[in-house]
Formats: structure tokens, sequence, C-alpha cells
């Protein structure tokens, strides 16, 4: 399997482009309303089939259950082509987030417009934002990968989440998320990818 990285196009500090997106259900998450009351805002790029998700999947669900606690949200989009990836399809997107103990938002980006512009390029691709929603880290959950570094722990992303919540820059350098691409539509790759 190829490893893509992150792309790292959204700056620190920069603001985290909107959307409103459906869960597997139909109803409608905006991120006005998932940042609402938090103290910041994980966004996570995943899919259901991808290695590199179902390595870490679980321990991000603990990991997202700690980070509530704490008042940082986290919401998952897939963004995957379906027509072509079916094991990401909506209707398998539910079962995968409660196997995986997800008690947030799994929504789906039909169109891509959304991994779009978060210039999102892999899956899992991770954006911690503050609750002004300024971008305060991107990059890896933790260096483990699967087949390689064992068990997941998070390590790189609850440092982040306690640089948030102190305050204080998350120090550089951001090491990217590396997985599989997102399965874009025919023809529809973004530019960034070159």
């Amino acid at each position: 399997m190829a490893e893509v990285p992150s792309t790292f196009a959204l700056k620190p500090g920069e603001s985290a482009p909107d959307f409103s997106l459906p869960d597997p259900d139909g109803t409608i998450h905006s991120l006005r309303d998932l940042i609402r009351g938090q103290k910041g805002l994980l966004i996570a790029f995943v899919c259901n089939h991808c290695p590199f998700v179902v390595h870490l999947a679980a321990e991000l669900g603990r990991f997202a259950d700690s980070a509530a606690e704490q008042g940082i949200a986290t919401v998952a989009i897939n963004a995957n082509d379906v027509s072509r990836y079916p094991a990401d399809s909506p209707a398998l997107m539910k079962d995968f987030s409660t196997r995986n103990g997800w008690h947030f938002p799994y929504l789906y980006d039909e169109d891509q417009s959304i991994a779009k512009v978060y210039a999102a390029a892999c899956t899992p691709d991770f954006y911690l934002f503050d609750a002004a929603l300024h971008l305060t880290y991107a990059g890896q959950f933790d260096s483990t990968r699967p087949g390689r570094g064992g068990a997941p722990t998070g390590e790189d992303l609850k440092t982040a989440v306690a640089h948030l919540l102190a305050a204080t820059p998350m120090p550089t350098p951001w090491y990217p998320s590396t997985g599989c691409s997102i399965k874009w539509k025919p023809g529809s790759e973004p530019s960034y990818f070159g």
C-alpha cells in the first residue's frame, strides 16, 4: 500500500473552512454547531477501509472521549469515492464508527469539496482548531503505522491538545500524517498534488 503524506496547505492560525455535511442517517452537522461551547475541534479525514485508519480507529475513539472531557470536540469526515470504493459507503460508516467506539459525528463529503478546501490528502489526516476555529496543529496522530511502530497512542495529538488548552504554540516541526490517498472521483484529483 502506498503511503501519501499530509499537505500542510493550511497554515498555523488559519481559519477552518466552513462546512455542513450529513451523517449516515442524513442529519446535517455544521462546523459552527460542532464547535459551539467547545474549547477546540479536531477534524479527522478518514474512511472505513484504509489500513492506516483501521490501525488507529479504536484508539481514536478513546482519544476523542478523553478530549471531549477537556472540551475538545471531534468530527470525522469521509470523502472517498464510494462508487469505486463501496466499503466506504455511508451505509457502512455507522457500523464502522460503532465498532470503534466513536461517540462523535462521522460525516460524508459526497462531492469531495470539503476535503479539497482543507487540502486533505490521506486517510487519516488530522486538523486541530481552537475555540475561534484557528488551526493550532495539523499532522500525525502518532508515529505508529500499521505493521510497524507498535500500538497507536495518539501521542502527537495529545501533545497538541495540551498546548491548545494551555494557549501555547505547538512546537514544530509538525510531522505529517500518512495513509492511503483520498479516493478522488475520476478526473477530479486536486491541483495540490502537482
